[in-house]
């Protein structure tokens, strides 16, 4: 839930909250494209007893994303990072990178994502100023 988050700080003004030094890198995958690619992997009997991961290969490190973000919304929010030792549990591990690979679904239903990450933000950025 990283981008509504991001958003709705940026879109208040206040300081976007990045946990950790801000260097691990994720993708973010549109929902539209999720559930195209689950359609079509009920649609495939070879899919059946297979393990597939859906998403989007493009990532981006969280302060990117952070400054992105920020950007997007009006650039007057300051970065904020807390150290995970401050927001977590002692002994709290994140990894460095979580990217699928989508390499198998694409080449049994022809999926890719159609939606990027530019979208996406444009996207949750126009809904949340709408709520």
């Amino acid at each position: 839930m990283v981008i509504p988050t991001f958003v709705r700080q940026g879109l208040a003004g206040q300081p976007i909250t990045v946990f950790g030094d801000g260097t691990q890198r994720r993708s973010f995958t549109y929902v539209g494209d999720v559930v195209r690619a689950m359609v079509a992997l009920i649609d495939e009997p070879r899919a059946v007893g297979e393990v597939f991961n859906i998403g989007n290969g493009a990532e981006i490190s969280i302060n990117d994303l952070a400054e992105r973000i920020r950007t997007l919304t009006g650039g007057r929010s300051e970065i904020v990072r807390i150290p995970y030792d401050e927001a977590y549990e002692a002994g709290f591990e994140d990894m460095p990178r979580r990217v699928p690979n989508i390499k198998k679904i694409g080449a049994l239903v022809g999926y890719s994502p159609t939606v990027d990450l530019d979208e996406i933000l444009t996207r949750v950025i126009e809904h949340s100023r709408q709520q």
